[in-house]
């Protein structure tokens, strides 16, 4: 019989923490959104299918081997497929969260945003947390052909919107990830609030800057 280490204990009570936040401040309702991240062992714990994140118990996650195969636990979350291709194409990729906040969903309808950078360069601390931020289109929720769409991104993005559905965020741990999708949704809520008003962004040269100082990563394409 397989055994657990302290670590997995650790990692399984963490994301039944942060999911409950998440949950609690209203970030994603009901039992949508879910989250992964890496074990020691190559494999990767899940939050189950139609789970709400306020409610999650620590030994029913859903414990997948590294092929993404079901070891332990309740079924997993139809979105494995959208996991796995993040992790496959994001090395430095430990933690995943997907959530169906509502501004960044609101975000992903509006016709003039760019699918390589959804969000401007508003502040130090959305370039910081989540560089840029690529749009995919509308695939039904589970839908495999997600992964290519995600594939697609080459690991450049550790943050993705999905059209009409939600975001997805990467993280060298879980906290960076949670912390990461955060700031990814009260940029999108400051982009909503500002439409239209011709609002004062970062500049090219602060924007530089933050990627000199802070090592911020940051695709060809995105805003340099």
């Amino acid at each position: 019989m397989r055994s657990e280490t302290s670590n997995e204990t650790r990692l399984r009570e963490d994301i039944c923490r942060f999911g409950r936040s998440l949950f609690e401040r209203g970030l994603t309702p009901g039992s949508s959104g879910n989250i992964s991240v890496k074990i020691d062992d190559g494999g990767w714990l899940v939050t189950p299918t139609n789970a709400s994140l306020g409610f999650l118990d620590p030994a029913k996650l859903s414990r997948l081997d590294r092929g993404g195969r079901l070891v332990s636990g309740d079924a997993p979350t139809k979105e494995v497929p959208l996991h796995a291709a993040l992790y496959d194409t994001r090395g430095s990729a430990r933690a995943i969260v997907h959530l169906h906040s509502t501004h960044s969903v609101a975000l992903t309808m509006l016709p003039e945003i760019d699918p390589r950078a959804a969000l401007p360069p508003m502040t130090a601390y959305y370039l910081m947390k989540c560089g840029a931020t690529a749009l995919v289109p509308y695939y039904r929720p589970g839908d495999p052909a997600v992964a290519d769409a995600i594939k697609g991104l080459a690991g450049k993005y550790s943050s993705v919107l999905l059209a009409n559905h939600g975001p997805v965020v990467a993280g060298d741990t879980l906290e960076a990830a949670v912390f990461a999708t955060e700031e990814l949704e009260e940029t999108a809520k400051l982009y909503l609030l500002l439409r239209g008003m011709n609002p004062r962004y970062l500049s090219p040269e602060q924007v530089t800057d933050l990627v000199k100082v802070f090592g911020v990563a940051l695709p060809e394409q995105g805003h340099q």
